[in-house]
């Protein structure tokens, strides 16, 4: 945090100063380890090492999955099974690796739910917030592609149903769809295509991790609070704060402890739970899945594009507004990219002057509803699309638009706040009792209350 005072690398043999001088990397690794930190983050702050740790994981099993992968129509299903039978561990990597992208989308969602409640997007942190929803975006085209690789059934009209989207973009759409699949349809072009941008798209990621990273260092961490660290000595700041190192490292490390016992549990023991049992068979062109559904995590969003179909009165009147320009296919595909649209544009449509939800009684009743509706429609989506699930997942989309662009601006009009604390270092005492002389302020667990 360069606007928070704390000491600095300052080398001290010849060698150090000399490298100092020429590559200051050891001053750059000390700065972000002993960064100050907000010391009363909760453990919802957890969330950013298990993200890059399993960024990471994710990078090191592809490259050993995609040394053994055969990119072809013909021979791709027959190749991810040579990996699970004969390539030793291969089983293990395959598994680590599908169940990698679950625990992913696990961690940035709460990440994402964490940001939401904590008011993580507001200012001076709207240009981190907007890098880490780019990044989710890199991450849903990185995990669809994915997807379609070992060329099962759900795999393979998958990619149909979802490249058939951009056929709906008015004028242009079937030139974009050609373009995407390398042909008129779903084939060997489309493959390897997708295995390109699946293996270069994790290093994109990775750099923009970093970038997200040096923007949340540049301007600070949020906390439970929403209060920011006091800059204007460094005695307040330091009563504020705690270095990164050691006291959040082993936090975090064991809170990725924890965590990976249960992944490691669920790919020892249950590694297909997650997996749909369509994509154990073969693709087939000419046999179509009863029932298409993409992976759990895109969910919520395949129910707000299925949600705005032909017999919604709003589609109907765009569509006569138009000429029939955007119909119904388009609209979904709108409002499915919309809803993240309007999620990124948050720093903006929240009007509370107030950051965390801790201390806006309304605000909490409209968030956690906007949880609980999360959830319905990720249930919505995986249903077939007839019977009352369609009135189900347009309600929940109508909510989602609602929550942005009507509840969230009204709220910072109409909402009367709690009393916030005047410094992090009072927040801190409140919750766990008086300083005890030690570093920063910290007091013994044993005096220390959960938060």
């Amino acid at each position: 945090m360069s606007g928070i005072p704390h000491d600095h690398y300052e080398p001290k043999a010849n060698w150090e100063k000399s490298l100092q001088k020429r590559l200051p990397i050891v001053g750059l690794i000390y700065d972000t380890i002993m960064i100050p930190t907000p010391k009363n983050l909760n453990w919802m702050w957890i969330w950013g090492i298990v993200l890059t740790f399993t960024l990471v994981l994710q990078i090191v099993t592809g490259i050993i999955l995609v040394m053994h992968y055969t990119p072809h129509v013909d021979l791709a299903f027959a190749s991810v099974e040579h990996i699970m039978r004969n390539v030793n561990g291969g089983w293990a990597i395959r598994y680590i690796h599908q169940n990698g992208a679950s625990l992913f989308f696990i961690a940035v969602y709460l990440h994402i739910f964490r940001g939401l409640y904590y008011g993580s997007y507001k200012a001076p942190r709207e240009i981190t917030w907007i890098i880490g929803m780019l990044i989710y975006v890199l991450m849903m085209g990185t995990a669809f592609m994915g997807y379609v690789l070992p060329w099962g059934q759900m795999s393979f009209w998958g990619a149909t149903v979802i490249t058939g989207l951009f056929g709906a973009i008015p004028f242009v759409g079937d030139a974009i769809q050609t373009w995407l699949l390398g042909g008129p349809a779903v084939d060997n072009a489309t493959l390897n295509r997708f295995l390109s941008l699946h293996y270069l798209l994790p290093f994109v990621i990775l750099g923009m991790v970093i970038l997200h990273i040096w923007a949340f260092h540049t301007t600070g961490n949020n906390n439970p609070t929403g209060v920011e660290v006091r800059r204007t000595s460094k005695k307040e700041a330091e009563a504020d704060t705690l270095p990164f190192w050691p006291y959040f490292v082993i936090k975090d490390l064991f809170a990725l402890a924890v965590i990976l016992a249960v992944f490691f549990a669920i790919v020892g023991f249950m590694p297909n739970y997650l997996g749909h049992p369509d994509n154990y068979i073969e693709a087939n062109p000419l046999v179509t899945p009863a029932h298409i559904v993409p992976e759990w995590y895109f969910l919520p969003f395949y129910a707000i594009l299925r949600a705005f179909d032909g017999e919604v009165w709003l589609v109907m009147l765009v569509d006569f507004l138009t000429a029939g320009i955007v119909d119904a296919k388009f609209f979904g595909v709108v409002a499915m990219f919309g809803a993240i649209v309007v999620m990124a544009l948050a720093p903006w449509l929240d009007t509370s002057s107030v950051r965390s939800g801790r201390y806006r009684p309304m605000f909490k009743w409209w968030f956690w509803l906007f949880v609980v509706n999360f959830f319905v429609l990720m249930w919505a989506g995986a249903m077939p699309a007839e019977g009352i699930y369609p009135y189900i997942a347009l309600i929940g989309s109508a909510y989602w638009f609602a929550y942005f662009l009507v509840i969230l601006p009204l709220l910072g009009v109409i909402e009367k706040p709690l009393p916030q604390p005047d410094t992090i270092e009072d927040d801190f005492k409140e919750h766990y009792g008086k300083d005890d002389g030690g570093h920063g302020g910290v007091t013994s667990p044993a005096a220390s209350p959960a938060e």
